[in-house]
């Protein structure tokens, strides 16, 4: 028997009309009766096409404010009968059912009304019911029937028909079947999800996960590996939303980095100073504010040359050429910014392979979202770390106190310490970190690291003294010994910024009276693992 069955009767109801009248009428020429409902039925009507509502063939009018239409045995046997069972087809005859070999649906638009911020009564009635149960039923008989739940089949459905004589096969209809289940569920998702949210539920008992593919990657952090990128559909300002201006194609640890780049970017607001954060490897190797933001790249690069090399940056104003022509003095994976001046955009149009990404705005760094990690058998769920700590948050312990210049630098390098891998130690001066210490299995570890680094970098560029000489220095988690502060007073740090909690604070504050360091306490750690 042959897996083609020709599409004589489709269903069409859609709340997206995009593309609506070329497929009706792309149906209609190839001489497919057409059904439809409400607003959808008035669009092909009005284009000229013969319709007929589904309210004609059920025998009932749509009611409850268009609640009950398509919820009856007269559509639904329709999708679901078995072509090839007698009892089915005996029934259909005995009960005047129709076939139905096309359903196209898309559904009510719930997760344009939950990004806009509709309230809860509005986002009860963008709950779509008779949709979701067309699609499940036409999508569990799609050894029959076709089901089209996404504007960009339409095309292939057409192709589909004429490479067919008017029929599909059977692998086609799996195909639209599974593309309609995920479609299903992720709408489910977004209902439960932001349920639960509206609930104030920390914890539900079952939580469902969803995303959309945006692209299919060559592979993912290593070349044996097979990875994918989809969106979680939050529209949150960052690589999964920005436009890609040239450049080859991302890579796994290219949209990895990026994101990270761009989360620590947006911690410094653009309209207070320019910021640029250089990434490698998910960590930050130079971040650092300046007058311009070209001043505050080169401050940023002078951090770590060796690391930026290959590296991803991002900016937290538009892109300006001064600042893409110093990009472009050494080889750059991937810029993004909130948008870039037509200068800059021809200085990147000589570098063929450098990608630029722009965005319509930053992330907001203070915006609540959920975090998710898997592990083996299960999935981490958490709110993103959105911890903020001001001038007023902190607490000096020693009895020397910062200056407000000291003061300052501590509280960049907090807000750095926030991105970096745990255990995070940063020093910094002058608002540009001077050296980067991630994800070490101690913090000692990690003040050795980041000391070696500024050492290695003032003499890269001539200078007498270590970059740490004079700098502020911040720890993602407490000091649990005297040892790890030392080192950082030993590599010429002056002042200290760091949670406090540990069972030998009195110990740690002691050392660092004995060094001359100030210090302060912020009571939040950042552990980034």
């Amino acid at each position: 028997m042959t897996d083609l069955h020709p599409v004589r009767r489709a269903l069409l109801s859609v709340s997206d009309k995009s593309g609506l009248i070329d497929l009706g009428k792309s149906l209609a020429e190839r001489g497919v009766e057409l059904l439809s409902t409400g607003g959808t039925a008035k669009v092909l009507r009005d284009a000229g096409l013969d319709v007929k509502d589904v309210s004609d063939v059920t025998g009932f009018p749509e009611m409850m404010d268009g609640r009950v239409k398509t919820l009856h045995p007269m559509v639904h046997g329709g999708l679901l009968a078995l072509r090839d069972n007698d009892a089915h087809v005996a029934a259909m005859n005995e009960h005047g059912i129709g076939a139905i070999d096309l359903l196209v649906v898309n559904l009510y638009p719930f997760e344009a009304a939950l990004a806009r911020g509709a309230d809860y009564d509005e986002m009860i009635e963008n709950i779509d019911i008779g949709g979701p149960a067309m699609i499940r039923a036409a999508s569990k008989n799609h050894l029959f029937v076709n089901v089209v739940t996404d504007v960009e089949d339409y095309d292939a459905l057409l192709a589909e028909l004429d490479a067919n004589d008017g029929q599909t096969s059977y692998v086609f209809r799996q195909r639209l079947a599974q593309i309609a289940y995920a479609r299903t569920a992720a709408y489910d998702a977004a209902v439960s999800n932001w349920m639960a949210g509206a609930l104030e539920l920390e914890a539900p008992r079952r939580r469902a996960f969803a995303g959309e593919l945006k692209q299919t990657l060559r592979y993912g952090e290593n070349s044996h590996q097979k990875a994918a990128f989809y969106t979680d559909g939050s529209n949150r300002p960052g690589v999964a939303t920005a436009v890609q201006l040239q450049g080859k194609e991302l890579s796994y640890n290219n949209i990895n980095d990026t994101d990270a780049a761009y989360e620590l970017v947006a911690e410094f607001d653009p309209a207070e100073t320019a910021a640029v954060a250089i990434i490698k490897h998910a960590n930050p190797c130079g971040v650092a504010r300046g007058a311009t933001l070209a001043e505050a790249y080169q401050k940023a690069f002078d951090c770590d040359r060796t690391s930026a090399f290959g590296g991803i940056v991002a900016l937290n104003q538009p892109l300006d050429a001064e600042t893409a022509a110093k990009i472009t003095e050494i080889f750059t994976e991937v810029v993004i910014a909130p948008g870039a001046s037509d200068e800059a955009k021809e200085i990147f149009a000589a570098k063929k392979n450098l990608r630029l990404l722009l965005t319509d705005a930053l992330p907001d760094p203070r915006k609540a979202i959920t975090a998710y990690k898997q592990v083996s058998g299960g999935v981490l769920v958490q709110d993103k770390d959105v911890g903020y700590i001001g001038m007023d948050d902190l607490k000096v312990v020693t009895e020397k106190a910062p200056t407000d210049e000291q003061m300052q630098d501590l509280l960049f390098a907090w807000k750095v310490a926030k991105h970096v891998k745990s255990n995070a130690i940063v020093y910094v001066k002058g608002s540009a970190t001077v050296g980067v210490g991630a994800g070490q299995m101690s913090r000692l570890d990690s003040a050795n690291v980041a000391a070696a680094k500024a050492q290695r970098m003032a003499d890269e560029l001539g200078l007498d003294a270590s970059l740490a000489k004079g700098s502020a220095v911040a720890s993602d988690a407490f000091f649990p010994f005297p040892d790890g502060l030392l080192e950082a007073a030993a590599a010429g740090a002056t002042c200290v910024i760091q949670p406090g909690g540990s069972m030998r604070d009195d110990e740690v504050i002691k050392a660092a009276n004995e060094a001359g360091l100030a210090m302060v306490f912020t009571g939040m750690r950042h552990f980034r693992h």
